[in-house]
C-alpha cells in the first residue's frame, strides 16, 4: 500500500541539468554543493544529472536524492 504523504522523487538521473533548472533555478546551489559548476557551462544545458556526475566523480544516486529532498522542501513552502 503507498503512503499518500510520500515525497515523488521529480528529478531523475537521466534528466538534463537545463531541465532541473528549469524546475527550480535555485538547484543549481545543490549542484554548486557538490563542486558541479557546469550548470553555468554550455555543455551543462544537454548533459544528463548521471553523465555530469560522472565526469565530476560525484554519486549520482546521492546526488539525485538531494536534489529531490531540496526540490520538494521548496515546494512545501
Amino acid at each position: 500500500m503507498k503512503k499518500e504523504n510520500k515525497k515523488e522523487n521529480v528529478i531523475t538521473k537521466d534528466m538534463t541539468i537545463a531541465k532541473v533548472l528549469e524546475l527550480d533555478n535555485n538547484l543549481g546551489e545543490v549542484f554548486m554543493g557538490f563542486g558541479m559548476f557546469c550548470i553555468f557551462c554550455h555543455v551543462g544545458e544537454d548533459e544528463t544529472i548521471e553523465e555530469a556526475a560522472s565526469v565530476h566523480d560525484v554519486d549520482c544516486d546521492f546526488l539525485v536524492k538531494k536534489l529531490n529532498e531540496t526540490y520538494n522542501k521548496k515546494k512545501k513552502k
